[in-house]
């Protein structure tokens, strides 16, 4: 090789290096935006098998994409105007509560006193948990760190609602638009192919579609039957608790779990005095983890994505470590994805050589 050809083909490496870490740059730039975006299309994934369904019963299309834009619109709606108001009260509640608890005492080693007399020594150490606090929060550069993550989390609530109101829009737009993308998609596939292709695309949308009705179905079912249980059972902030157990189902594997022990404790919290309702809460998530776990979950996993369990494990550990909890959440679809097309690309095409 000349000193001019070798010139050249580094010119060539440096080049594409550079695209490659400028492509790199505008990716990590634009994540938020395409979090949005990708998310807004799931959720319209998961819309359009309720469109097609009415447009099979002989709605028309323009009439069924309105039907189901407006109940989005309505759940929506519905959600901050009657249900936040409420969250709203019962938080402010649930914290006047644990102010009278913190307060109800006549010195802060009485208080101490009284939960080490509830929680055994050997579980946790209370006087000594304090010291530590009282050690941590003496220091003024954890008081600025608190201080900045407070302003941080201001923040990041204030994004949120941003970016649920973008992906609420994309995911109406994209409603309206589905059948127009699908259409100019399948035009850029060589014709000899694009039958199959059709074919395969739709089985992604429905498989992708069915999993978000069934875990949404899921989510529903979990804060609709934890609002009746805590209410029968006498706890404390059941609507609160109920949204908590709704957002948490959505999480797969682990989301149900979680919340349930985030409910339990919270109640424990309220009247640490009065352990009974907690316990009577543990109880009935214990009852409903068993059900979720050996008859919804299967349900919805085994008919809507058909994913092996050990997939679905793999799939939402590795959707959460590279893209938090929307990653988890898609993560389960998008592998059923990837089977379809191993299934009917990959392995047919192997047998044929």
């Amino acid at each position: 090789m000349t000193i001019h050809g070798a010139f050249r083909l580094g010119l060539l490496g440096g080049l594409g290096v550079l695209t490659a870490l400028l492509i790199g740059s505008a990716v990590t730039t634009l994540a938020t935006v395409i979090t949005y975006v990708g998310f807004a299309l799931f959720l319209a994934l998961g819309l359009d098998p309720i469109v097609r369904n009415l447009v099979e019963r002989k709605v028309p299309r323009p009439l069924a994409i309105a039907t189901v834009v407006v109940a989005v619109l309505g759940l929506f709606a519905g959600f901050v105007f009657a249900l936040i108001p409420i969250i709203v009260e019962q938080v402010t509640n649930l914290y006047e509560s644990i102010l009278a608890f913190l307060t109800s005492y006549n010195s802060l080693g009485e208080m101490i006193a009284a939960m080490q007399a509830i929680i055994p020594i050997e579980t946790l150490n209370v006087q000594k948990t304090v010291d530590s606090v009282v050690l941590f929060l003496s220091d003024p550069a954890n008081l600025a760190n608190i201080g900045g993550g407070v302003l941080s989390v201001g923040a990041g609530f204030a994004n949120g609602i941003l970016g649920a109101f973008l992906t609420l829009m994309l995911t109406i737009y994209l409603v309206i638009s589905l059948p127009a993308i699908k259409s100019v998609m399948f035009l850029l596939v060589p014709a000899s192919t694009r039958d199959n292709f059709v074919n395969i695309a739709d089985q992604v949308v429905e498989a992708v579609g069915k999993y978000v009705i069934g875990q949404g179905t899921q989510g529903l079912a979990n804060g609709v039957l934890s609002f009746f249980a805590m209410t029968l059972i006498g706890a404390e902030f059941p609507a609160l608790f109920a949204l908590i157990a709704f957002v948490f189902s959505l999480l797969p594997l682990v989301g149900t779990i979680t919340g349930s022990l985030l409910i339990v404790l919270t109640q424990f919290l309220v009247d640490p005095t009065n352990p009974t309702i907690a316990i009577w809460v543990a109880v009935y998530y214990l009852v409903y983890l068993q059900i979720e776990a050996y008859v919804i979950g299967p349900y919805i996993m085994n008919r809507a994505v058909k994913v092996p369990g050990v997939l679905v494990i793999i799939a939402a550990l590795a959707g959460g470590a590279l893209m938090g909890v929307l990653g988890a959440i898609v993560a389960i679809p998008l592998a059923a994805s990837v089977l379809i097309i191993v299934r009917q690309v990959i392995i047919p095409a192997q047998q044929e050589r």
